[in-house]
């Protein structure tokens, strides 16, 4: 198995050479561990009270502390709940000083703990004695035959060896009863047992005489001879403590008996001391434990923890009081000098830069360019191991190389290795990058390798390999890396994948790409199908890429890819090349074989010629002796044979149970297992206990675990089959080869099996059985509840924190073990988990697991919390995942507020969460009290973004499930129906496409643009077929346009020329122009026939295509003119239907025919269905229907509208219509009953397209870029209220937010009356003019509104029937503003010329106003006003539009100038109380002025990311806070005391209206929501908060109580030339110069 990566060293190496592919680079890049292992030495027997006592009590102290710092702690006791190796191999004391290597290599503090007491310990023997050594061995017992004919009897030589070894046999070689446990086998296994200890004696005797008389001769030096005297525990300790300099990184335990009573014999010590065969003491042994103290005493005194405890009873006793404190010494000792050792380790500022701790959310992000290097060198490190053992691809590499070459200088196509599973694809791609890089080392070319299959069975997703690729190209080539939005915005990524290819060539380097395995990408975005591969490289860049024969990725590669030379296979290895490879591997591993071993693993590797058959063999081979049998070899003809006859040996060897267990769990685990991990999971195991229990009682029957020995010992057998995984400083162990993973599956992971381990792994990461007693059964035991030991999972192991393994295996396990009541309740229910993994994983990561929830469970309240975080994540992309907990519960609660109701269960839960999360926070929040932000569910079922302007026109395939999109920045899009991806976007137009059309069976497509040209494109690989320049004027407007297409021409035709194609080729067949034939209009094109009109008066048909004569009628009645308005083809019917602008419907044939009959509308859209049996007529707010018969058109459907109709297109089968419009709605109607059946909002836009197809309408805009999705099948229960249209030119809201008021920019002499709650139009206000402002009287409920004709309209809500009228002044100027007092006692009306100041007052219980009371003049040589605010004391604040603010007074104290602002006054708002106001303008200043006297408080000033300006603005009820809504799409609220910044909350769009409400405000969004939220404001606000944390943006407030303390030398002195509208980061120094509370920085 791999050791773990190395950190930090090779400083020749730098960065770029890392960047650019160098393997050498990949130790430089490895992460520092974060794994504290630890491995417990001591005797079997001796010290297992105090084992016992750290395993209850210290460990799990020492686990908690260590999480809290982001490490993983793990200890390794391998003599924990046995009592000896019973196995009989001799291969412990290895497994032993392994384990001690590995602890050494992992640990990043303390590795090794040492227990020792009165025992010295087993001495065995050795398993290996090399050749020389035996013999000479041999040779001094020359006189002893007998002791010659045991010792060969015992050890056979090993000649496959380099050098020679004398291998010491099996116990069970000799005394097979020695390893059966079975009860009926008890006699013979103690008779083994007797005389293995005979046999071990005399062999021990024998060696060491020997070893004593050569060292005597000098045949073997005096560590030699000590090899065959010390035992395993002291080995250990030589290993742990003095090899490695153990002082820092151990901890030693010596406990002393005092002194032993006469009547505590040797029996009674036995655990406690060594005793020879014959149970007296063991003297030698004494004397070797006695030199062993003696030297821990002497060197390791600053490590040292000493006891002296006398024994009682043979042993510790824990309920004896000074054993109990011995005990609880020992445990508060392991603790306080673990804890000391691992700060200390950690303490160092290398170390401590370098230590990266996943998890971790309270610190920076990890710079890209860290986590990419860690990636690169991963890669690179695997892709260095795996090419060195390559032979026999030599052909393959030159052709491959060859190829390359041969592209360099010209565009060209990827290359493709393709074979089948095994045939070492993946090392062909390591040896080629390795081969490339240093061919093309001196151009400073960039290789770039991604092993897809590196961490199977995780499929990687194809954003994070493309982003991943992306940015280590930019960093290697000095390019600017992809955003963070761009970088996970998929269609956004692809662009910057192709636009880096491009500028790689374009600067003349050298790039080559290699991805190996793309058949293993994940099926998100749809990556088997390849859309995101580039077919077209650009010179010197190259990409290679490789995959399974028989995968779908390869089929679609081949339908990509049309050249056969850019397909290479991987084909078998023939016997010489395996050969080779054997010899080398041999060679490698200090092995050989015998000439029959040879030939044997080379016949079987012949059947298949697969390199990964030939390396399992290879695996087993160096395993063998030269002793070894054919008949033990197992060898098969394949690879799954192998691995079969692999499973069946370690069955025989470890118990089917614990094999099938252990590679069961690894498979089943999505990032691998932690070693503990797997331990612990196999605990919980019932199955596997049983098994190792079957024949024997645990040691405490109420504490039972896997003996640890157990695994390590299958774990060193499989050492070729595991590989560690190394993750943020933390290693995994898992399958190393799909292969593997799959035969492992199919043996293991039967249907029941793989139901019980999933949930055994669920249980585990939820924490199920940690601190609990689980029952067990064992055989010859009733039902027992023991404890497992299992540690806690919390979500987060500290404050900021989190259980990254948790978060990675929990989802997927609860899921596939059917434990979906836990999976709603711990993950998709839970505020707490989805905002832990999307801030520590990625929000990517949350969909991917409630994308797999939803393909297993029919749960919609899933689907909606998948949807929701999908809304959320262009934020999250925003701000690098950096979200802060308030934020992520607000959006949340946002968006899902309205459905908690209908879906209580995991909905209701959600916001009740977030509520009371954000009821409890320490820090300022807004509360949302209403879903103004885009909600999942409804019929919306996808966008299809693709494009970056306004959709202008739209063709769907049905035979081929295509829709084809034009755009207004010339592009046309591509999408599949079937998958919503998009699959081409045909670049070539300049201007706007005006028409796209599907041809040839929805092979090809035409589009045609304002830039004049007719294009034919390919479908199939998106290429340019045919382009036609001059097809149709410059800058022509889709509606002026038309395409027809006849059997074998091609028609572009406007009103006024027709051209005409031939549909194979470019060449311009006719041409007619309406300037021959003066006042001559086109009508249409039936066939091949041109139907025009001429003099309004006489219709002429021509067939361009033929040499025939037109055909020329005149109208039926020549006197009456025709003026085409619109027209439409119905080509089955051969006729052109003509709506004329004097009221009639001309029907036109082919042979001149004409009729004309009424027609009750001028419309603006004009349609037919496909059957041509219904004619769609759209005029203003209505869309009629008629039924076309013949040469008869009835009408018999009205179909009313809120708004303009704009499209409309009914269902092939004529039940359905569906109609878009300007209010923004699609609207869906029954054909039958004139029905309206549903009204889907959420377009944000006026919708000009609509097409119905396979149960979902298509809708686009020519003012958004994304087509919709709906689907018409959904569940209304989460269909989200619609609200007023977007963009609306003015709007009032009443302070209960049950009422809209607004004024649609289209019609602007209309008031419309929207009912918030239900979702609907409730009243149409008509004016006699257009209408300039809005204003509502809130508690006297009066609507008022200002008329350009300076009428001011005044409307009762609770009469609707009644209208009040303010005449206009004399001087008829129109009205600019209205502003009502706080008490609405008066109202102000500014007109151009003056304000007039009305009274407000009721007659007969019916409002009245009275008035003007008083007039302010305006003058007219200043800017006009632009907004006010009327005062209780009958004062009036306005601000005009060149910056002015000034303070009037109609008491008659005139007026006064305060400050102005530098560009336009867009809010002036009043306190509720009067006391202060608040101006704003269109730059990034706001003051807050107190008004008694007027003098400026606070001048706060804000620079967001995208705009700034204030908007509106309203005071909390109590004039402690003041909220503002700005340009830059955010709300914001502030201290009216302080000025300071409270709270910022992005909301999308620009907040337009604002007023208080309650303890918090109601608001109305430019896009149409209204806001509801309640601020929460702790009485004390923590002075490190920061209210721009989840924002981009500066502030800086300037107070007058600074100025007063600190005269001059404040910030505003400091800034007194300072311009807002130039506010730039150079003075982020000055304002992080002075953090205090007016001043957060972020």
């Amino acid at each position: 198995m791999a050791e773990r990566p190395a950190a930090g060293g090779g400083g020749e190496v730098s960065l770029q050479d890392v960047l650019r592919g160098r393997t050498d680079g990949a130790q430089r890049t490895k992460s520092s561990s974060n794994m504290i292992r630890v491995f417990i030495s001591s005797t079997f027997t001796d010290m297992s009270s105090e084992r016992k006592a750290l395993l209850e009590r210290a460990y799990p102290e020492v686990l908690a502390f260590c999480r809290s710092l982001g490490l993983v702690f793990e200890v390794v006791d391998l003599r924990w709940g046995i009592r000896s190796d019973p196995s009989g191999d001799h291969e412990a004391s290895e497994i032993f000083l392994q384990e001690i290597d590995r602890c050494q290599k992992i640990s990043a503090g303390p590795h090794f703990i040492a227990l020792l007491g009165n025992r010295y310990g087993p001495r065995t023997l050795p398993r290996r004695v090399p050749e020389k050594q035996f013999e000479v061995l041999l040779s001094k017992l020359s006189k002893n035959p007998e002791g010659v004919q045991l010792l060969s009897r015992w050890f056979l030589k090993d000649n496959n060896a380099v050098p020679p070894t004398y291998v010491l046999q099996p116990i069970t070689a000799h005394f097979p009863h020695y390893a059966d446990l079975r009860p009926e086998s008890g006699p013979q296994r103690d008779k083994n047992l007797l005389s293995w200890r005979l046999t071990e004696t005399k062999l021990c005797q024998l060696l060491r005489s020997a070893a004593t008389d050569a060292e005597a001769a000098g045949d073997l030096t005096a560590e030699q001879k000590q090899r065959f005297f010390t035992s395993v525990t002291e080995q250990e300790f030589d290993h742990g403590l003095w090899k490695t300099g153990g002082e820092a990184s151990a901890l030693l335990f010596v406990r002393e008996i005092p002194r032993q009573r006469v009547r505590d014999g040797p029996k009674r010590l036995a655990k406690f001391m060594d005793l020879t065969a014959g149970g007296v003491l063991d003297a030698e042994a004494q004397g070797l434990l006695a030199g062993l103290k003696s030297r821990l005493y002497s060197t390791l005194q600053k490590i040292l923890n000493l006891h002296c405890v006398e024994l009682t009873k043979g042993g510790i006793d824990p309920k004896r009081k000074e054993h109990a404190q011995y005990l609880d010494g020992v445990c508060e000792q392991f603790v306080s000098q673990m804890k000391a050792r691992i700060e200390a380790a950690l303490d160092p500022p290398a170390a401590a830069n370098r230590r990266k701790v996943r998890g971790r959310i309270d610190e920076e992000k990890e710079e890209m360019s860290e986590r990419l290097v860690e990636e690169v060198g991963l890669h690179a490190a695997m892709s260095s191991e795996l090419c060195r053992g390559l032979y026999g691809r030599e052909g393959l590499l030159g052709k491959l190389c060859c190829a390359m070459w041969e592209s360099t200088n010209v565009r060209h196509g990827p290359l493709v290795v393709h074979g089948g599973a095994g045939m070492g694809k993946t090392a062909l791609l390591c040896k080629l990058a390795q081969e490339m890089r240093s061919v093309l080392e001196a151009r400073g070319a960039a290789v770039v390798i991604r092993l897809l299959a590196a961490r199977h069975p995780q499929r990687p997703d194809i954003d994070h390999v493309l982003r991943s690729v992306c940015l280590q190209v930019c960093l290697a080539c000095g390019l600017a890396p992809p955003s963070p939005l761009t970088a996970n915005t998929h269609l956004e990524l692809l662009r910057f994948f192709g636009n880096v290819l491009a500028e790689v060539s374009q600067h003349g380097n050298t790039l080559l790409i290699i991805l190996d395995a793309l058949d293993q990408l994940s099926d998100r975005h749809h990556a088997h199908k390849l859309r995101w591969l580039p077919a077209d490289l650009p010179p010197n860049v190259h990409l290679v890429i490789s995959m399974d024969t028989n995968s779908e990725a390869f089929a679609n590669m081949r339908l990509k890819l049309k050249a056969l030379g850019s397909f290479f296979e991987a084909e078998r290895l023939s016997r010489d090349d395996g050969k080779q490879l054997m010899e080398s591997f041999l060679r490698a591993s200090q092995r050989s074989l015998t000439p029959e071993q040879v030939e044997a693993a080379l016949q079987s590797f012949d059947a298949s010629g697969c390199p990964l058959h030939l390396k399992l063999i290879l695996s087993a081979a160096k395993r063998w002796t030269s002793f070894t049998s054919l008949a033990e070899t197992r060898l098969g003809a394949n690879a799954q044979e192998v691995m079969s006859q692999l499973f069946l040996k370690l069955e025989e060897k470890h118990g089917k149970e614990l094999v099938g267990g252990a590679l069961g769990y690894i498979a089943l685990a999505r990032e691998g297992l932690l070693e503990a991990e797997l331990r612990d999971v196999m605990s919980l195991d019932d199955d596997i206990i049983s098994e190792v229990y079957r024949y024997s009682l645990p040691p405490t029957p109420s504490l039972i675990r896997l003996p640890p020995l157990l695994w390590a010992r299958l774990r060193r057998d499989l050492e070729d089959q595991l590989e560690e995984r190394w993750t943020g400083g933390v290693a995994a162990v898992a399958l190393n080869n799909r292969s593997l993973y799959e035969a492992v599956s199919a043996r293991y992971l039967t249907s029941e099996r793989r139901g019980r381990s999933l949930r055994i792994l669920a249980e585990y990461f939820l924490g199920r059985w940690s601190g609990k007693l689980k029952p067990a059964s064992l055989p010859g035991l009733t039902l027992l509840l023991s404890d497992r030991k299992v540690p806690p999972q919390p979500l987060w192991f500290a404050p900021g924190l989190a259980n990254v393994r948790k978060l990675q295996e929990l989802p997927y396990h609860l899921l596939h073990a059917g434990l979906w009541d836990d999976l709603r309740q711990e993950v998709i229910g839970s505020a707490e988990w989805l905002y832990c993994k999307s801030r520590v994983c990625g929000v990517s990561s949350v969909i991917q697991d409630l994308d797999q929830c939803s393909q297993y469970m029919d749960c919609i309240e899933t689907r909606l919390v998948r949807d929701t975080l999908v809304l959320i994540k262009p934020s999250l992309d925003f701000l690098d995942g950096h979200m802060d907990t308030s934020l992520f519960y607000t959006e949340l609660l946002a968006r899902l507020c309205s459905l908690a109701t209908p879906f209580p269960s995991v909905i209701g839960r959600l916001c009740s969460q977030c509520e009371e999360w954000l009821l409890a926070c320490p820090e300022p929040v807004l509360i949302p009290k209403s879903s103004f932000l885009q909600q999942p569910g409804g019929a919306l079922q996808h966008t299809l973004t693709g494009l970056q302007g306004g959709v202008l026109c739209v063709d769907i395939s049905v035979e081929a499930e295509l829709l084809v999109a034009g755009c207004d920045d010339g592009v046309v899009a591509v999408w599949s129906l079937t998958d919503q991806q998009l699959v081409h976007s045909l670049l070539g137009h300049t201007g706007a496409v005006l028409s796209v059309r599907v041809i040839d069976s929805s092979a090809h497509c035409l589009s045609l643009a304002a830039d004049g040209s007719l294009r034919r494109w390919s479908l199939t690989d998106g290429q340019q077929l045919l382009v036609i320049l001059e097809a149709v004027p410059v800058d022509s407007a889709p509606s002026t346009v038309h395409l027809h297409l006849s059997d074998q021409l091609i028609f572009v035709y406007t009103r006024t020329q027709v051209k005409v194609w031939k549909a194979d080729g470019a060449e311009l067949f006719s041409s007619s122009s309406g300037d021959e034939a003066e006042g001559s209009v086109v009508l249409g094109v039936l066939g091949e026939s041109v139907v025009s009109l001429c003099d309004s008066t006489r219709l002429r048909i021509f067939n361009p295509g033929k040499k025939t004569q037109p055909v020329e009628t005149q109208l039926e009645n020549s006197k009456r003119r025709l003026t085409p308005v619109k027209c439409v083809t119905l080509p089955k019917r051969g006729k052109v239907f003509v709506a004329s602008k004097e009221g009639f419907l001309h029907q036109i044939s082919r042979s001149g025919r004409q009729t004309a009959v009424e027609f009750p509308l001028v419309p603006s859209l004009l349609s037919v269905t496909e059957d041509e049996k219904i004619l769609i007529a759209g005029s203003d707010l209505t869309l009629s229907l008629f039924h076309v018969d013949r040469d008869s058109v009835d009408g018999f459907l009205d179909l009313q509208h809120d708004d303009i109709v704009l499209s409309a297109c009914v269902s092939s089968d004529g039940r359905l219509l569906a109609s878009g419009a300007a209010d923004q709605l699609v609207r869906i109607w029954s054909v039958t009953t004139g029905s309206l059946l549903d009204a889907l909002c959420g377009s944000d836009a006026a919708v000009t397209s609509v097409r119905l197809y396979s149960g979902f309408v298509v809708s686009a805009s020519a003012a958004a870029s994304g087509v919709r999705l709906w689907n018409l099948k959904y569940d209304t229960r989460h269909k989200p209220t619609a609200h007023v249209p977007a963009g609306c030119a003015h709007a009032a809201v009443t302070k209960d937010a049950d009422r809209v008021f607004y004024v649609r920019q289209q019609n602007q002499t209309e008031v419309i009356s929207w009912n918030n709650n239900t979702g609907c139009l409730s009243e149409r206000l008509a004016v006699s003019a257009e209408v300039c402002c809005l204003e509502l009287a809130q508690q006297k409920r009066l609507l008022l509104c200002g008329l350009t004709s300076g009428t001011v309209l005044i409307y009762p809500l609770a009469l609707p029937q009644e209208t009040l009228c303010i005449p206009p002044p004399e001087s008829l100027c129109r009205a600019l503003c209205i502003a009502v007092s706080s008490q609405e006692k008066h109202v102000a009306v500014a007109y151009e010329d003056s304000v007039c100041l009305f009274e407000i007052s009721n007659r007969d219980s019916f409002p009245t106003v009275e008035g003007p009371l008083q007039r302010a003049p305006l003058s007219l040589l200043h800017a006009p006003l632009s907004c006010m605010a009327l005062l209780p004391d009958r004062r009036l604040l306005y601000g005009t539009s060149c910056g002015e603010v000034k303070l009037h007074d109609f008491s008659g104290a005139g007026s006064c100038s305060l400050e102005p602002h530098r560009s336009r006054v867009t809010c002036v708002t009043a306190s509720n109380w009067g006391g202060h106001a608040l101006v704003g303008s269109e730059d990034a200043v706001q003051r807050l002025w107190a008004l008694n006297p007027p003098v400026l408080d606070h001048t706060m000033e804000y620079k967001g990311f995208f705009f700034e300006g204030v908007l509106c603005a309203a005071f909390s009820e109590s004039d402690q806070f003041v909220f503002t809504g700005s340009q830059d799409r955010t709300v914001k609220v502030w201290d009216v005391a302080t000025g300071a910044l409270l709270y910022v909350q992005y909301v999308y769009a620009p907040v337009v209206r604002m007023l208080s409400y309650r303890n918090g405000f109601v608001a109305l969004s430019q896009q149409g929501p209204v806001i509801r939220e309640l601020l929460r404001c702790p009485d004390h606000v923590s002075p490190d908060y920061n209210p721009l944390r989840n924002v981009r943006g500066q502030y800086r407030v300037t107070s007058r109580q600074r100025k007063d303390q600190e005269g001059q030398t404040g910030p505003g002195s400091d800034l007194q030339d300072f311009n807002p509208a130039q506010f730039n980061l150079n003075l982020m120094s000055m304002l992080r110069a002075k953090p205090s509370s007016t001043c957060c920085i972020l």
